[in-house]
C-alpha cells in the first residue's frame, strides 16, 4: 500500500526551491536597480526597468522596506535605497585586509604628488573604488567610494585588463564600448593596443577618456594573479605635463610594487 503523504510538496522540493531561488533573484536585482539610479522610484518605474510583475514588487518592496534596505516617501510612493545597503556596504571595506594598507599607499602617493589617489577592484567588466584620498586642492566634495566605472573608460580598469590575455579581454568585454567622453576608446581593437602599451609602460594612463579635463595613471598591485586591484592619479589636465604624469606613472609602479610585496609578506591573498 502506497505511504501516505501529508505534505505532496515534500516528495520534490525542487518548485519550492525554485520559487524561492527566483524570489532571492528578483530581490537582488530590485536592490541593484536602486543602486545604479540616483532617483526616487515608483512601482511603475520599477517595472519598467525590471519587468517583474506588480503584484511580486509590492511584495518585494515591502519585505526591502520592513528589513531597511529600502526607504519611502508616503508623500509620493516613491522609493530609495536604505541605510542597510550603507551598512552592509560598509562591512565590506572593514572585512577586506588590503584596504589598511592600500591607504597608506594612497597617503604615500597623495604627499608626493600632491593629487587625488584611488584604490580600485575589478568587478567584471567595471572598477569600484573602494578608497580614495583626495588633493588638498581638490574641490571634489562627493566620495567616490563604492561608486563603479567601465574598466575601458579608465586607467585603473585598463591597468587591471592588462593582467588578461587577449582572450580574456575578448571573451569579457562587449563588442562596442561605451563613450563616456568624446575621448573614450569604443573599440576592441582599441583597447588590446592600450592593454599593450600598459605592459609595455609598467602602467596604466589614459586622457579624458573617463572625465573631460582629468587624465589618469595607474598601477596594479601584484599580489594576486592575475591582479584584482589597481592604485590610480588624478590629474587635471591643465596642471601636468607628460612628462609629469610619466613621472606619476613611474611613482605608482614603484609603490604598488612594494605594496604588493607587503601583502604577500602579511599572507594576504
Amino acid at each position: 500500500m502506497p505511504q501516505k503523504v501529508d505534505n505532496p510538496a515534500a516528495t520534490d522540493g525542487a518548485p519550492a526551491e525554485s520559487s524561492g531561488v527566483k524570489s532571492a533573484r528578483r530581490a537582488v536585482d530590485l536592490i541593484e536597480t536602486f543602486a545604479a539610479n540616483d532617483v526616487w522610484l515608483s512601482l511603475s518605474d520599477l517595472h519598467a526597468r525590471t519587468g517583474f510583475p506588480r503584484s511580486s514588487l509590492h511584495g518585494l518592496l515591502r519585505t526591502l522596506l520592513e528589513a531597511g534596505w529600502l526607504e519611502a516617501d508616503t508623500n509620493t510612493a516613491r522609493y530609495r535605497l536604505g541605510v542597510r545597503a550603507l551598512i552592509c556596504g560598509t562591512a565590506y571595506l572593514d572585512r577586506d585586509a588590503v584596504v589598511p594598507f592600500a591607504t597608506e599607499a594612497l597617503e604615500r602617493i597623495r604627499e608626493k604628488t600632491g593629487f587625488t589617489a584611488h584604490f580600485a577592484r575589478r568587478n567584471g567588466t567595471e572598477v569600484v573604488y573602494l578608497e580614495t584620498r583626495e588633493s588638498q586642492r581638490s574641490t571634489h566634495l562627493v566620495s567616490r567610494v563604492g561608486r563603479t566605472l567601465p574598466t575601458h573608460a579608465t586607467a585603473l580598469g585598463k591597468a587591471l585588463l592588462a593582467e588578461l590575455t587577449h582572450d580574456e579581454i575578448e571573451a569579457l568585454m562587449p563588442a562596442s564600448l561605451i563613450a563616456l567622453t568624446p575621448n573614450t576608446i569604443t573599440t576592441l581593437e582599441a583597447l588590446h593596443a592600450e592593454c599593450a602599451a600598459t605592459r609595455e609602460r609598467g602602467y596604466a594612463a589614459e586622457m579624458e577618456e573617463g572625465t573631460l579635463g582629468v587624465r589618469c595613471v595607474a598601477a596594479v598591485i601584484p599580489y594576486r594573479i592575475p591582479g584584482t586591484d589597481a592604485i590610480s592619479c588624478s590629474m587635471p589636465i591643465a596642471q601636468v605635463t607628460d612628462a609629469d604624469a610619466q613621472r606619476v606613472g613611474e611613482l605608482l609602479a614603484e609603490v604598488t610594487t612594494e605594496l604588493g610585496q607587503q601583502l604577500r609578506r602579511a599572507g594576504i591573498r
